[in-house]
Parts: structure tokens; C-alpha cells; sequence
């Protein structure tokens, strides 16, 4: 079967149609959500640790779950946990009209946390049920799309959203997030997603939950080319949390000609359009899928490469700091779609959200302290904002290497 285009996928494809759009539309509000954070943060501490510390909190609560995700993706329907995921951060978007002075940030922070730990479940569920919607002969151009409107979500929610903010407040955007969740349940709620259950899942959750859990990394490690590539996204965020998630939002905090929210969303818009061309390119002149382990270490390094330079151009040029940060985002979003792809086709269904959600965690892990220690050693002054882009990007670059040259045996792993 020859590969199928984007817009056909989606006009053809009815039910992988259903998927995305609330996926696009979930995530478009989520951004929104993100900058008024910034900004709150910004407003009433100015802290830098503090940015890092939201980032750390989202993704520990991301990871927090995973496990139980996963196992959860594998025996539920999955559209209803992604329907009662949306439907419960309908509500939860909405506590943050709350916030009204720094005695708020640490419930915000773990408002803000609940949120993504919810977050978590529906990726997982999502991530697992996308290749019951399509053929294995799609899933290529289904993730690409998938990453692509992804990236469009972050361009556009970030940049309307740093509008929004900007002129209307922070409340505007957390109302603007909560519709968007509402929607996205109203659009998953017709969906039917075939899916097959492991007969090992039957029983009580409770009783089987641990035992079930330990078959996701059973699974894992007795495959030496899948124990490794569940390692690939956390090579990219052991220093791209630390980049994307502090230095870069501290950069967009002081852009020349900017407001603050503005200068969040011009940086944010460019992380999306790199994160979105990256797939596509990947798509159209990376074929060959044997070769897709090893590029994605490779890609990870570029990406460092370019995330270098760009603590030499801050203040300098706005224009190519935005250029530099699109190109660091187009490898890693080529990074992120073929190591999901892979992961797709090499397990099972019954199996597989438990497989990913142990590479969400693995992930969320690595970001987790990156973002952390980026913003340890910003507010402390260890690091200016300059020499700190260029030392993660080292750190990138490193990772990235040892990810290439890592051939890890799966003997005496399978537990």
C-alpha cells in the first residue's frame, strides 16, 4: 500500500479525523494555559527558579502516573479516559481565576500539576490507541501529523495566547482553556476504538496492578532494539528541559519591543514551527526505517548543535535567535516522531500502553531534573543565560553521542 498523503488521512480516515481533532484542539488551549503561568510567576515573584520549578512539577506529575497510565490504557476504554481527562480539566483550568497574589503560586504549581498528571493518562491512551485507527502502512504520516499539529497548537496557543494575556489578562486564557477541554469531550464522544485486552488483566486491579505493571518492562527489556529506543526522547530532555523549558522562557521575558507574555509567545512560536517541519522532513527524505535507530541520536545531537549558538545571539538578533531555535526544534521533533513510530510497530496492542508509558516516564524523569537544575543554577547565578544555552547544549550534544554509540543487552534485565 503506498503511503498516504495528510489531507487525504484525514478525509478519508473519519474516525482517525475524530482523534486528532480533539487531540489539536485539547492541546491548543493547553498552551494558553501555559503562558498565563509565565506570566503569574513572572508578575508576582520574578523568579527563574520558580519558572524551573513549574516545569518540574508538571513533568514529575506527568511521570507520577505513568505506570498506572499505562496499565490503565491497556484495560479501559481508552476514549473514556481521554474524555473523563478532558471533562475533569474542564474544571481544573478554572481554578486558576483564583490565583491573586505570591501566597498563590504553590497551590497554582500543583493545580498545575494535577492538570498535566491528567494529561499524562489521556497521551498514553492516545499514543496507544492511534494505531487501531490506522495502518500499519499510515502510522508514518499519521505521527507526522500528529507532531505537526502538535507544533501548530504551540504556535498558535502560545503566540494567541501571549495576545490574550497581554491584552485581556490571564483570566481570559484560563477560561479560553477550560472550552477548549469541554470541546475536545464533546468531539471524543462518539468515537469507537477497537482495542484487544491481554486475558493477564482480568481480575482486580489492585491485586494484578504491580504484576501487570512489571510485564510493560518485561516486554521492554527482553528486546534489545526497544530497551533502547525507549531511552531516546529522555536523550533529547536530560538538557532540552533545562533549554526549552527555562532558558528559553527567560530569554522571551526580556525581547526587546516585546511585552512580556509577547516575548514568551514569539519564542514559543518558533519552538512549535520547528517541531512541526521536523516531522514532515523526517517524513519526506528519512525512508529508511532501519536506520531511524541510529538518526535519532544523531538528530538529537544536532539539535544541540544549534541550541549553541543560540547563547550567542541573545540581544544580539531577535531574528536569528528565533531562526536557531526553530532549526534545534526540527531535530528534535524528528527525534520524537520516529522513536514514537518505531515503538508503535514494534509492539503489541495489548501491551503497548503500558510500554509507553514507561517512556513517558523515562522522559518526564529527564526533564523533570534538567528544568530543575536549569533553574537552580540561573537564579543562583552559576550560570548567565548565555554560557547556560551553551552548556546544556553541550550536555545535548554529549547525550545525544552516547545515545548513538549505546548498544545495551537485554541479559539479566527481564524481571
Amino acid at each position: 500500500m503506498k503511503n498516504i498523503g495528510y489531507w487525504e488521512l484525514i478525509r478519508t480516515n473519519s474516525k482517525y479525523r475524530r482523534l486528532w481533532s480533539a487531540t489539536v484542539i485539547s492541546m491548543l488551549g493547553e498552551w494558553f494555559n501555559t503562558i498565563a503561568l509565565f506570566l503569574l510567576i513572572f508578575k508576582y515573584t520574578e523568579s527563574e527558579f520558580l519558572l524551573g520549578i513549574l516545569f518540574t512539577v508538571r513533568m514529575l506529575c506527568f511521570a507520577l502516573l505513568q505506570p498506572i497510565s499505562g496499565l490503565l490504557a491497556d484495560r479501559y476504554d481508552r476514549k473514556k479516559i481521554m474524555m473523563w481527562s478532558n471533562i475533569l480539566q474542564v474544571f481544573l483550568a478554572l481554578g486558576f481565576l483564583a490565583v491573586d497574589g505570591p501566597e498563590d503560586i504553590a497551590w497554582m504549581l500543583g493545580l498545575s500539576g494535577i492538570m498535566m498528571l491528567l494529561h499524562g493518562a489521556y497521551v498514553t491512551a492516545e499514543r496507544a490507541a492511534l494505531p487501531n485507527l490506522v495502518s500499519k502502512e499510515h502510522l508514518s504520516t499519521a505521527n507526522a501529523l500528529d507532531a505537526a499539529s502538535w507544533s501548530t497548537a504551540l504556535c498558535l496557543g502560545a503566540m494567541i495566547g501571549g495576545i490574550v494575556v497581554e491584552y485581556y489578562g490571564t483570566d481570559a486564557a484560563f477560561i479560553i482553556d477550560s472550552f477548549t477541554f469541554l470541546i475536545s469531550a464533546i468531539l471524543l464522544a462518539p468515537l469507537t476504538i477497537p482495542q484487544t485486552f491481554d486475558d493477564d488483566l482480568k481480575g482486580s486491579l489492585f491485586s494484578t496492578a504491580a504484576s501487570n505493571i512489571r510485564k510493560g518492562w518485561k516486554r521492554i527489556s527482553k528486546e534489545t532494539r526497544l530497551l533502547r529506543i525507549v531511552f531516546a526522547k529522555a536523550s533529547w530532555n536530560i538538557a532540552g528541559g533545562g533549554l526549552a523549558g527555562v532558558f528559553l522562557v527567560v530569554a522571551g521575558s526580556d525581547v526587546d519591543g516585546f511585552g512580556v507574555a509577547l516575548g514568551f509567545g514569539l519564542f514559543f512560536f518558533a519552538r512549535g514551527i520547528g517541531t512541526g517541519t521536523g516531522p514532515i522532513l523526517a517524513r519526506k527524505f528519512l525512508t529508511n526505517e532501519e536506520r531511524w535507530p541510529l538518526l535519532v541520536g544523531v538528530l538529537v545531537m544536532i539539535s544541540g548543535f544549534f541550541y549553541f549558538f543560540v547563547g550567542f545571539t541573545l540581544g544580539v538578533n531577535v531574528w536569528l535567535t528565533v531562526f536557531l531555535v526553530m532549526l534545534a526544534h526540527s531535530a528534535s521533533g524528528a527525534n520524537w516522531v520516529l522513536s514514537t513510530i518505531l515503538t508503535q510497530m514494534w509492539v503489541e496492542d495489548e501491551i503497548r500502553g503500558r510500554v509507553f508509558s514507561i517512556d513517558m516516564l523515562i522522559m518526564s524523569l529527564a526533564f523533570s531534573v534538567s528544568s530543575a537544575s536549569a533553574g537552580y543554577l540561573l537564579e543562583n547565578r552559576y550560570l548567565s543565560l548565555e554560557n547556560g544555552f551553551q552548556a546544556f547544549a553541550l550536555l545535548m550534544i554529549l547525550s545525544g553521542l552516547i545515545f548513538t554509540l549505546w548498544r545495551p543487552s537485554s541479559r539479566n534485565l527481564v524481571v
